[in-house]
């Protein structure tokens, strides 16, 4: 791996923050600053912990603990999707959960590899 970039897991989660960058956009004017916001903050923290992570990555414990911040968002990305779906019908909010569903299997399954394979 030359660059966090080369992480299958990052690419992911920048593709989806993006998604849910323009799905926000389509709540209400009154919620883009409250639920909007808030989905897109923790959406984008997926993808910014991995990157600090791997810049991090000479320190196996330090590269684990941002990985555990990556997943802590997304487990609050999917809870804020989880209500804007409850609260709106917006096209392609259960498409982003299954797929943030399947991200966080993919973030613990290499958390799991980096904790017993990575050498520092």
């Amino acid at each position: 791996m030359k660059s966090h970039k080369d992480l299958d897991i990052y690419n992911l989660a920048f593709e989806y923050a993006i998604e849910v960058h323009k799905l926000s956009l389509k709540l209400p004017k009154f919620e883009l600053y409250e639920q909007g916001s808030q989905v897109r903050r923790s959406s984008k923290s997926i993808q910014d912990a991995i990157v600090e992570g791997y810049g991090r990555k000479v320190y196996k414990q330090d590269f684990l603990k941002f990985l555990t911040y990556a997943h802590a968002s997304l487990l609050e990305c999917i809870s804020q999707l989880e209500m804007i779906n409850e609260l709106y019908t917006l096209e392609g909010t259960l498409e982003l959960i299954k797929k943030y569903d399947l991200l966080g299997g993919k973030i613990f399954s290499f958390m799991l590899y980096v904790e017993k394979n990575w050498k520092t």
